[in-house]
Formats: structure tokens, C-alpha cells, sequence
């Protein structure tokens, strides 16, 4: 029976109009990955309504082609500005991006297509051979089990701080306390919204993670008035071949990380977010000299990530197709494709509408290898931008990102809150403070709280000795615990010694790095005291984390004490003023939007930066801007619609707000 429904079902897709519409949405998919911030769920949500006219087998093939490969194109960014497409390639950046410094873009994108067309692959069997053997299992999870995957996922991350795990440490409790703005569902209390609306529903996802990854590497690519790689970007076949062969070298990688994808995104409410991290920090935990080179461009670390993130996609639909659960919020939009197609997810699925099923199966495959193609036919033109100067570059960049960040909440807010955690990340990276446990710990705060209420509220303490999430727990406290052990054992430094791995610092970056840990406390000390007054329901998680929190400050004030700990890096190429000068671009381009518009705003300020900053002539500065501003304005405003945030200039002149279209 399943065997002719394959065969039946690889008929149906393999149809001329169909196969037209899985290409279609495969490039589509592409183009939506590549920008950063829209990612897949905004694809899905603008192109569902033109579904409607479709049959089932047509319209549902379309969304999920579109769906599979957003998680593969967004690597492009990723790798060559250090700007995730979408939340599910944060991870790729920490390797592919240093990788395309060094002029290897071509082999990180070899090695990412590679492994993602296999890790995409796997998930398509995975989901074709498990759909009935794991329903059960996806049932019998409990809200314990997932509370204890998510502290897991979490503690992985925050052990790849190496010498920073104190850092570590604090940064994941601030993400946690980060992820708890906003209304309490279970009380309604308010909680550190200061009088604000826009604070109501917490902060957005999106603008706080370009601002701690995007913002800091852009910065600094600016400062450096070069391009984004210093030698040279020049990507033929063969360097392309040799990511290929690095995924082939490293086969066993690519299994054990798609398996991880796979089955976390068969765990509803997972999502991409933490997937690609999971499996970036298995990796490098488990991967000979991982803690000497992940992080600084090992092309291992790429092929964890996205393996991973692609593989995830065919586990994601095992709870929507099996059980009409979502897996992912994604997945929430395609589950409203079948209900408005009339076909009912469940048992059904598994019955008379198998061929539905496996139709969806063929079509992940297909996007994947269709995507992957296309990615490697045009790998070597989109590395060739890592050439370009950083003086043209930047604008535009810094412009799709303001588009991107806006996204989170179509709010002005938003980019106030790019901006201020684009600071706080240029810090974090300045002094050496790791900032995947922040996101992380911001990503899965809301599944955290929400797990513990839960298994507080129906097994009490006990939930830590059910089996499963006694073994995770076990396995988190030797994480956690061996890194300290061998800490603590370090023989003290001599005072006055230099770490001949890490090389002192200045006094500034000293006395930054106390305030940064002084800053800390006080967010810890005020978290604990401010939430005395909540219920317990709402203090419980806030105060538990504040506390954590205030452990790894005295953690670190008593082994700093004991010089156990190694001065931090200094970084002499990083030329202060120039960041500020830089900074202050970035201020001015927020204050544009406020006064004129976005669009106009950002059309204003790539023309000034190109030629003010990059030095560019007027006329090619001109052209640039022009052909860049028809561009944002055909996507963004007559194709996608987003209603942009009121100026003070249309505010002042309704009429022109009117003759703009409302882009002012």
C-alpha cells in the first residue's frame, strides 16, 4: 500500500503544471531566503492566497516547495555579510562568514548546498519511513521531556563559550529574562513593559537578532573600508567541489546532525530557531578539535548548521500531517492550506489521503535538490560580491536590514531596538562575550516558562526525576559541570602573567569589561527585586533566572580572584572612532525613517554614504540608488504591501503622504 501511493503520488507530482509550480515556488523560496528578515513564514503567509484557485495536490506542493528551501538560500548572506536570511542560519554565520573573510566563501557554499540537499533528503525519507512508527512516540511526549530538551539545547550553546563560560552563563540568563517582557498569559500581569504598548507582546525576534549578529559584523566592515573578504573571492568549480567533498570527508556528521534536525522538528513548537544551534553545538562537542576552530571558519561547523536546518523541514510536517499539529509556526500556515483545500490532517493522512502525503514527501525532496542546483550553478556570482568594496555595500545592506528588522512588529520601535542591540552586540563582541546564548536563551525563554508552569504545576519538583529528564538533566550538569571542574584545577596565574593564547588587554577594554559584568548584576538584582510583588505563576521562571544569573556573576568575581581566570583578547584592529563614526550612520538612518519615511530614507542615505563615506562618484552613486530604491519599492511596497511607519514630514503634510502611496 505504501509503495503504490509513493508511485501514485510521484505521478501526480511529476505532472508538467505541477512540476511548473514546485519550480516556482523553489525559486521563489530562494529569493525569500536570501532576504534577511522575511524568511519563509512571511513567504508563505503573501503567497497563500494565491492558492485558492489550485487543486489540493498544486497548491499544497507550491507552499512546501517554497517552505524547503528558504533554509538553504539564506546561507548566501549568511556567509558573505554575516546576516542570517532567516532565524535557522544564525548558527551558519559563526563559521561561514570568517570562512568568506579569508576568500573560501565558494568552498562554505559548497559545503552548505551539499549538506543541505542531503540534509533535506533525509528528512524527506525520514518523514516518508516514520510517519506511523512515530505517532506514538510525538504522543507520549510530555511537557518534562520537552522542558528538559530545551534546557539541553540551551546548556549546549552555553558550553561553547570555552573561556567565556561565565559569559556564557549570564548571557543566557539576560536572553532568559529578555524573553519574559511582555503580558503573562497565565495571570495577565505585565512584566517590565515600563507603560509601554509596544513592549505588551515583548520584544521582536528578528530586529533583536540582526541587531546582535548583523549590526556588529556590518560595523566593522565598514570600519575597515574593505571588502567583506581581504584576499581574493574569486570562486571557481573546484573550490566549490572541494565544500562537497569536506561534507563527503565528514559524512557521519551530516547523518547524526540531519537525525537532530529531523527529530527535533518533529517536536511541536521547536522550531527552526534552536535547531541549527542544537546541532552546531553537538557538533562541536562531539567533533576532534572543535573547540580550537569552531567559531573561526571551520567548514565542519557549516555543515552541522545546515544539515541540520534543512533536514528539519520533513519532521516538521510529521505533526502536522499526523496529528493536525503544528510543527513549527510555518507549519501553522500550512495547516490552514489544508483546511481551506478540504483535507483534514490526522489518521486520514496515513489512510485515504496517503497519496497526499507522499506528494508533500516528493515535493521537499525535489525543492531540495532543485534549490541546491540552482545555489550551485550561481555560487561563484553571489561570492563575487565579497569583493565589492565596503563602501557600497553597507547602504544597501544596512538598508534591507532596516526593512528586515521592521518586520518583527511593522512598529518604528523595532528599529530602536536594532539599534540599541546592535550596541549591545558590537559590545558583547568587542569584549568578548558570546552572543549565541543570548538569542538561544531569548528563542526558547517563552517554551521554557511555559514547560515549567506546566510540569510545576502537575508533577511539582518531581518532574526532574522522571527518567527522561533525569538522564538530560544528568547530562547538563556534566556539561555544565566538567568545564568548571577543570577550572578550578587551572593552577593561578602569576599576577602580571600573559596568557600566551589570549593576549592581554588594554586597560579600557578592562574597565569595559567590568562595566559590562556590573551591568549584568544590576539587570540580575533588578529582575529579582521588581517581581516580588507578581504571583507566583509569573515571578516564577524571571526570578529563578535572576538568580542563575547572580551564581555566574559570583562565579566568575571568585575565580577572576583566583586567577584562574585568562585576561580577554585585545582586538588592535578595531579603530574606535571609526566604529562610532559608523554607529552614528546608523543612528542618523533610524532618525531618517522617522522624519521622512522608510523608503526615502533609506534611498537618502545609501546615496549620501556611497558618497560621503565610500567615496564613490555621483554618477555611479546616482545609479546605484536609483535602481536600488525601484527595487525596494516594487518588492516591498507594491508587492508585499507593508504598511510603513508614519513620518513627522507626512504628519506635517497629509497631501504628500497621499501622493506617495502612504510612503511618507
Amino acid at each position: 500500500m505504501l509503495a503504490e501511493a509513493a508511485v501514485q503520488a510521484l505521478g501526480i507530482i511529476m505532472e508538467p503544471s505541477r512540476l511548473v509550480f514546485v519550480m516556482l515556488g523553489t525559486v521563489l523560496g530562494l529569493m525569500i531566503g536570501v532576504i534577511p528578515g522575511i524568511g519563509g513564514l512571511v513567504g508563505l503567509a503573501l503567497l497563500l492566497p494565491f492558492t485558492f484557485a489550485m487543486d489540493p495536490y498544486t497548491a499544497l506542493a507550491f507552499l512546501v516547495g517554497v517552505q524547503s528551501v528558504t533554509t538553504t538560500s539564506d546561507t548566501i548572506p549568511a556567509v558573505l555579510f554575516g546576516v542570517p536570511g532567516t532565524v535557522g542560519s544564525a548558527a551558519t554565520v559563526l563559521d561561514g562568514h570568517p570562512m568568506a573573510k579569508r576568500g573560501e566563501a565558494g568552498r562554505a557554499y559548497g559545503a552548505a548546498f551539499t549538506a543541505s540537499v542531503l540534509g533535506g533528503l533525509f528528512g524527506a525519507l525520514l518523514l516518508a519511513l516514520s510517519v506511523p512508527i512515530l505517532r506514538p512516540f510525538v504522543l507520549a511526549v510530555g511537557t518534562p521531556e520537552l522542558l528538559a530538551v530545551c534546557l539541553l539545547g540551551l546548556t549546549l550553546i552555553v558550553s561553547l563559550s570555552q573561556g567565556a563560560l561565565f559569559k556564557g552563563l549570564a548571557a543566557a540568563a539576560v536572553g532568559l529574562l529578555l524573553s519574559t517582557v511582555g503580558d503573562e498569559p497565565q495571570t495577565g500581569i505585565q512584566r517590565w513593559t515600563f507603560d509601554t504598548f509596544y513592549l505588551w507582546d515583548g520584544i521582536s525576534l528578528v530586529p533583536l537578532a540582526l541587531g546582535l549578529f548583523a549590526v556588529p559584523e556590518i560595523i566593522d566592515l565598514a570600519a575597515s573600508k574593505r571588502s567583506i573578504s581581504q584576499t581574493d573571492t574569486r570562486t571557481d568549480r573546484w573550490q566549490q567541489l572541494e565544500g562537497a567533498k569536506d561534507v563527503l570527508r565528514n559524512w557521519w556528521l551530516v547523518i547524526r546532525c540531519s537525525s537532530i534536525g529531523s527529530i527535533l522538528g518533529s517536536i511541536p513548537g521547536l522550531g527552526s530557531s534552536i535547531i541549527d544551534w542544537v546541532a552546531y553545538g553537538y557538533a562541536a562537542r562531539s567533533v576532534k578539535g572543535a573547540s580550537e576552530t569552531f567559531g573561526k571558519g571551520d567548514v565542519r561547523g557549516v555543515i552541522a548548521s545546515e544539515s541540520a536546518n534543512n533536514a528539519k523541514e520533513g519532521g516538521a510536517l510529521v505533526p502536522t500531517l499526523a496529528f493536525g499539529v503544528p510543527g513549527s509556526a510555518s507549519m501553522a500556515l500550512l495547516l490552514g492550506a489544508f483546511l481551506i483545500h478540504g483535507i483534514a490532517p490526522g489518521p486520514n493522512m496515513l489512510g485515504k489521503d496517503l497519496d497526499v502525503t507522499f506528494t508533500l514527501i516528493w515535493t521537499v525532496a525535489l525543492a531540495n535538490i532543485l534549490g541546491a542546483g540552482i545555489c550551485f550553478a550561481f555560487a561563484g556570482q553571489f561570492a563575487k560580491i565579497a569583493s565589492i568594496r565596503a563602501g557600497l555595500l553597507v547602504p544597501l545592506i544596512f538598508g534591507l536590514m532596516l526593512i528586515g528588522a521592521y518586520q518583527g512588529a511593522q512598529s518604528f520601535p523595532d528599529l530602536l531596538v536594532l539599534g540599541l542591540f546592535g550596541s549591545i552586540g558590537w559590545a558583547m563582541k568587542r569584549l568578548s562575550w558570546p552572543r549565541p546564548p543570548l538569542i538561544l536563551a531569548f528563542v526558547l525563554g517563552g517554551l521554557i516558562e511555559n514547560y515549567l508552569f506546566i510540569s510545576q504545576l502537575r508533577y511539582g519538583y518531581a518532574w526532574m526525576l522522571q527518567p527522561v529528564p533525569f538522564v538530560i538533566l544528568c547530562l547538563i550538569a556534566i556539561a555544565l559541570g566538567k568545564p568548571l571542574y577543570d577550572r578550578f584545577r587551572r593552577p593561578r596565574l602569576a599576577e602580571g602573567t600573559v596568557d600566551p593564547l589570549r593576549p592581554h588587554a588594554t586597560g579600557g577594554l578592562l574597565a569595559a569589561d567590568i562595566v559590562m559584568w556590573a551591568c549584568a548584576a544590576f539587570v540580575f538584582l533588578y529582575a529579582l527585586v521588581s517581581s516580588n510583588r507578581w504571583d507566583i505563576e509569573a515571578r516564577m521562571m524571571p526570578q529563578a533566572v535572576a538568580v542563575a544569573g547572580l551564581i555566574a556573576v559570583g562565579l566568575f568575581a571568585l575565580f577572576r580572584y583566583l586567577r584562574r581566570i585568562p585576561p580577554i583578547a585585545d582586538d588592535p584592529a578595531a579603530p574606535g572612532a571609526q566604529l562610532i563614526k559608523e554607529g552614528l550612520w546608523l543612528a542618523g538612518l533610524i532618525a531618517g525613517v522617522a522624519l521622512v519615511g522608510m523608503i526615502p530614507a533609506i534611498v537618502i542615505y545609501a546615496f549620501a554614504y556611497m558618497v560621503v563615506a565610500g567615496r564613490t562618484a555621483l554618477w555611479r552613486a546616482l545609479l546605484i540608488t536609483v535602481l536600488f530604491g525601484a527595487g525596494l519599492y516594487f518588492l516591498f511596497h507594491m508587492t508585499l504591501h507593508i504598511p510603513w511607519p508614519h513620518s513627522v514630514l507626512g504628519d506635517l503634510v497629509p497631501q504628500l503622504r497621499r501622493m506617495t502611496g502612504r510612503l511618507i
